[in-house]
């Protein structure tokens, strides 16, 4: 759905940055031709894996989307206190913009600028918002934030809090994820700062358990990718062929999430064929899992100062505020 300009007398500006266009095939067989075959995170996003992804969160294995909830609930006015008064809150990756929704009463930001690649969500998320708090100026800037970060002239001489929740730094291995904090660095002023969830190490078992849900969900939503390729890519997966499988690497202290191909096949794919031996695995995702002092650490070499984190109980999962160090 458009922006059009009678949301500009709801609070809401609208900014439509160059989505720059890459080679979703070659990219795609870049990655199925390598020796330990993968598929970037990102495809697992079309509409059907969006719904599953909505349906994992609900899963009572699945910790962390309604932990950090929690932990943005209840510090809500410590995390407001922490943050300070009028500062632009960005979030990259916005999607629908429902956890700055339980930071929006407390935070009361001078404005709120959501960047996302999805028009349609970006639309539809600053409608709601606009809606609920009329007060709140909204930049909407419609935007891949994987590929380039750049905000409206008008809000460079204001002080930028960059908010990334949901645990996806992990998703970055290590040299990756200190390259994205940089990028995120930039996005901050001088006395800005960033607030992100980060998902902690703890008892394999409960890992093992979030990402292998007794309904299959998680199972149903990495074999999705193999449907969304085949749209996206002129290929020919039968996902009845491979199975999820997603385990924990101790040493590396990272879930892995594969998808095992369950006998000899060829695939094509643009044309090309990609061969799979029985019980070959297409890699998928990682997800990294932080100690608070490892993912501060982390946070110093991209410069970050550690201020304050918030974690539940049971040291499932942490918010961190890391104000921008002194260069």
């Amino acid at each position: 759905m458009p922006f059009d300009d009678s949301l500009l007398a709801q609070n809401i500006t609208h900014h439509m940055q160059t989505i720059v266009s890459h080679d979703v095939r070659s990219e795609l067989l870049q990655g199925l031709q390598k020796q330990q075959k993968s598929i970037a995170p990102k495809y697992f996003y079309d509409a059907c894996g969006s719904e599953l992804f909505e349906e994992i969160t609900r899963q009572p294995e699945y910790y962390p989307t309604r932990t950090e909830k929690s932990l943005l609930q209840q510090h809500g006015a410590d995390i407001a206190a922490t943050l300070g008064a009028d500062c632009v809150l960005v979030e990259p990756g916005s999607g629908s913009s429902e956890k700055v929704e339980l930071l929006l009463p407390a935070l009361r930001p001078k404005a709120y600028v959501p960047l996302e690649i999805s028009e349609a969500a970006l639309y539809d998320a600053a409608e709601r918002l606009t809606e609920h708090f009329p007060w709140l100026q909204i930049h909407a800037v419609c935007a891949d934030y994987s590929i380039a970060m750049s905000l409206p002239q008008a809000l460079s001489a204001e002080r930028r809090v960059v908010f990334y929740p949901g645990s996806t730094i992990g998703n970055f291995e290590p040299p990756q994820a200190l390259q994205f904090l940089q990028r995120l660095r930039k996005l901050c002023s001088k006395e800005g700062g960033l607030l992100i969830g980060v998902d902690l190490q703890k008892d394999p078992a409960i890992l093992h358990a979030a990402y292998n849900d007794a309904n299959g969900v998680t199972a149903a939503f990495n074999l999705n990718v193999l449907r969304h390729i085949n749209r996206v890519a002129d290929a020919n997966f039968d996902s009845s062929a491979f199975m999820h499988e997603a385990l924990y690497n101790s040493e590396t202290g990272r879930i892995e999430m594969y998808l095992q191909s369950v006998r000899a096949q060829s695939v094509t794919i643009a044309g090309e064929q990609v061969e799979f031996a029985a019980d070959e695995r297409i890699l998928t995702e990682y997800s990294y899992k932080y100690t608070v002092e490892s993912f501060q650490k982390l946070a110093a070499a991209a410069g970050f100062t550690a201020v304050q984190y918030w974690t539940d109980v049971q040291q499932l999962f942490s918010v961190h505020y890391c104000a921008v160090a002194d260069s």
